[in-house]
């Protein structure tokens, strides 16, 4: 097939009905990305959203299917930037979809300041390890690793970017819940949902999902406990809603 190259697959996403270009030697997108994209708020009929940190573009696909709104999804690595474009383009959405390869530290000299009603972002979760430590494949270190970008530098470019009023939406790990509120309120984002997400029942919680409002008034809503598996091992009712729209 033309739009894949060597060690590429094609691979469904999940409940839509899309295709997305995959590798796992560069990139496969996880759940985090699945959940931030149903968790997020978006305007359904117009608006303006971007993903940062987008990867192979997986979020702004998802997001298609819930906004008629513009998307855009920026990622600084070329390889993943260039699998991100040929998913949309065998989409057909390029009309609805825009990719811009860059550091997201530098969006807002490209896009302008607040300009977007949404503001997503997958960030690299681990602070960046010894050299000895670190993965070798570099396309994966990147992604996982605050190398290219801290959860600092993430927050500060989503308040640049979101407009007064406008939804910033991240998805990261429950240890940092503390760091990313600090940092949300030095950059004028006010934290306004949270949900935690467990394996099943009885676990701690891996996943944490946190939309915050410019410039918003304090007013913390904690949801529901999301669950991922249950006691045999299955997908819970609202995880295979999420994941296959059953």
């Amino acid at each position: 097939m033309d739009f894949l190259k060597e060690g590429e697959r094609l691979d469904y996403l999940l409940a839509e009905d899309m295709r997305i270009i995959q590798s796992p030697a560069v990139f496969s997108f996880s759940l985090d990305a699945v959940l931030l994209a149903r968790f997020v708020y978006v305007p359904i009929q117009k608006g303006n959203l971007i993903d940062l940190c987008s990867g192979n573009g997986v979020i702004p696909l998802f997001l298609s299917t819930r906004t008629k709104g513009a998307l855009t999804g920026v990622e600084i690595q070329e390889r993943l930037h260039d699998m991100a474009v040929r998913s949309i383009e065998y989409n057909k959405l390029q009309d609805r979809i825009k990719m811009i390869r860059g550091d997201i530290k530098e969006m807002h000299q490209v896009l302008g300041y607040g300009k977007f009603d949404v503001v997503t972002c997958n960030p690299p979760y681990f602070p960046t390890p010894s050299r000895e430590e670190i993965n070798e494949n570099e396309h994966l270190a990147i992604a996982r690793h605050e190398i290219l970008c801290t959860l600092e530098d993430a927050i500060k470019a989503s308040s640049g970017l979101a407009r007064q009023g406008g939804k910033v939406a991240f998805v990261h790990r429950p240890g940092r819940f503390l760091d990313i509120v600090t940092l949300m309120r030095k950059y004028k984002l006010e934290p306004k949902r949270v949900q935690f997400v467990y394996p099943k029942a009885g676990k701690e919680a891996n996943t944490l999902l946190i939309e915050a409002v410019k410039n918003g008034n304090p007013d913390l809503k904690i949801l529901p406990p999301l669950f991922v598996y249950n006691e045999e091992n299955e997908y819970t009712p609202e995880m295979r809603e999420i994941l296959y729209g059953e």
